[in-house]
């Protein structure tokens, strides 16, 4: 019998994609004053690491990141299974599996992208997962790899993994050229088919099925929503963070932070994380003056002299109060 996931329990209509060295929880706390509503999800953390390495260290979060999601990588049934079993423990409302990543290094592992040549190795590595939690547990995928025919390859694998319990898939909508291009180029080389995304939600309208890929501006987004459970920005939201507050506002009607409340919040952020470089916190923050008048001063101080600075929080203060000033002086 399918165990049944709490797939409901959570309102997944924007989410912020799982991106390897940028979403860590400081990069979360300050995307969730934007969007108080948005899923967000951790980097891919292998099932080894999390089984062998330092746990505060690897899923260590702020319960004001909820809901959020942990993205594990891997391809043995029995060591993802444990690491969901640890991680089941620890608060994460979701636990997704990574079936989209096309690095060299993953695939060396055997997970990530190429998984979707074996999607009954994935099933039973979902199954396994199952068995260790309620948590859903979701997939994150790519509409196919390579030369698999993306029409017949993408529903089978689907329908392969919606057999094993999985209700919930997060839809990459490009292929992953395993052989040829560089992860880089993965992200824009390969062309966007939202149109064959669209017809695997036609097709299982029982399934949850999620957009994600070159999702950058607000009047694509919502265009797209209404055609499937619920969108996923990546890069986006992590260039021109503000997008998120006003697609907060627009999908679930209640604002995130201004700009100003952002910067002040997380000045706050960084005094309490005395700890830390102030350029671990500051680096995600560089584009929440995108496009506005001072967005290169911004940009400047909070990554060059942010290197430099040991006050805390002061400098991202005073670096949106010029901004600030900035912006009156130019609409005056």
């Amino acid at each position: 019998m399918t165990k049944i996931q709490l797939s409901d329990a959570i309102d997944r209509r924007l989410s912020v994609a799982p991106m390897m060295d940028w979403t860590n929880r400081h990069c979360r706390f300050f995307h969730r004053l934007l969007a108080p509503d948005a899923l967000l999800f951790t980097e891919m953390i292998t099932a080894e690491a999390v089984l062998h390495g330092d746990l505060e260290t690897l899923l260590g979060h702020d319960p004001a990141e909820y809901p959020l999601a942990l993205q594990l990588g891997g391809s043995s049934p029995d060591r993802l299974a444990n690491a969901t079993r640890i991680a089941a423990t620890l608060g994460f409302q979701e636990i997704n599996l990574n079936v989209g990543c096309p690095s060299d290094r993953v695939q060396s592992g055997r997970f990530g992208a190429c998984l979707m040549a074996d999607p009954n190795l994935v099933a039973d590595c979902v199954i396994a997962m199952q068995a260790e939690t309620d948590l859903p547990v979701t997939i994150k995928c790519r509409i196919g790899i390579d030369d698999m025919d993306e029409e017949v390859g993408l529903d089978m694998f689907v329908d392969t993994l919606s057999a094993a319990g999985v209700q919930i898939f997060y839809l990459h909508a490009r292929k992953a050229w395993l052989r040829g291009l560089s992860p880089k180029e993965n992200r824009d080389i390969p062309p966007l088919n939202y149109a064959r995304a669209r017809r695997l939600a036609v097709r299982r309208p029982d399934l949850m099925i999620h957009l994600n890929g070159g999702l950058a501006d607000a009047a694509t987004i919502m265009t797209e929503l209404p055609d499937f459970a619920g969108v996923m920005l990546g890069r986006a939201a992590y260039k021109t963070p503000m997008l998120l507050a006003d697609l907060n506002d627009s999908i679930f009607g209640r604002a995130g932070k201004t700009r100003f409340e952002a910067a002040m919040a997380m000045a706050d952020y960084a005094d309490a994380m005395e700890e830390i470089p102030l350029h671990a916190v500051t680096r995600h923050m560089l584009g929440l003056y995108a496009s506005q008048r001072g967005a290169r001063y911004w940009r400047r101080m909070l990554s060059e002299e942010a290197r430099q600075d040991r006050r805390g929080g002061t400098l991202i203060r005073e670096t949106a109060v010029a901004c600030e000033e900035m912006a009156r002086s130019w609409a005056a």
